[in-house]
């Protein structure tokens, strides 16, 4: 007798899983960054068991942290980071800098929306912020006498991951988005 061959598994089962993560990551037990890796790992996936290390460890209720519910971040005159676990308190985050410095870790931010706003504006100062890689990032808004620098890893969009919209208006600042892997340390 020889090895049963396990059966492939189907997109149907992986869209399942990667529901049940988005799921965790809106009630807080994922962060954004945790998520987009273990929704990759389920699109990447060809077995069962590999399908059930994706969810492996997964907390069966919501982890009780002291993450910070945030929905808008003001800057004016000093610095500014949202860093750390925090949660989204809705689809959109509101974010004003003047004579500034924001800098938003979007990577340990929970939130169970499919795509996340970020509006506002910035005048005379710098808007800084951070994804995991796989995660979409849009840029819109007015600009004069800024610059604009979007730097994300060369690599697809993990399915799952929410889009990131970003609306800001710019006036003689600097806005710049960057993809991080896992871990990786805030650039300054």
């Amino acid at each position: 007798m020889g090895v049963p061959v396990p059966a492939p598994i189907s997109d149907g089962d992986r869209e399942r899983v990667a529901e049940l993560l988005q799921h965790a990551c809106g009630d807080g037990r994922l962060t954004l960054e945790e998520f987009s890796v273990r929704v990759g790992d389920v699109w990447a996936a060809s077995t069962e068991v590999e399908l059930a290390k994706a969810t492996e460890g997964l907390a069966a209720t919501p982890v009780v942290t002291s993450a910070r519910t945030v929905d808008s971040v003001v800057t004016v005159f000093g610095e500014r980071k949202r860093v750390g676990r925090w949660r989204l308190r809705s689809q959109r985050l509101n974010t004003w800098t003047v004579f500034g410095s924001t800098k938003l870790d979007l990577r340990s931010m929970t939130t169970g929306e499919p795509v996340v706003e970020i509006a506002g504006a910035c005048v005379f100062g710098e808007l800084k912020v951070f994804v995991p890689e796989g995660v979409e990032v849009e840029v819109s808004g007015a600009s004069a006498f800024s610059s604009e620098q979007i730097r994300l890893a060369a690599v697809p969009r993990v399915p799952g991951t929410p889009v990131i919209r970003m609306h800001v208006h710019a006036w003689f600042c600097a806005v710049e988005v960057f993809s991080l892997p896992p871990n990786a340390p805030l650039p300054d």
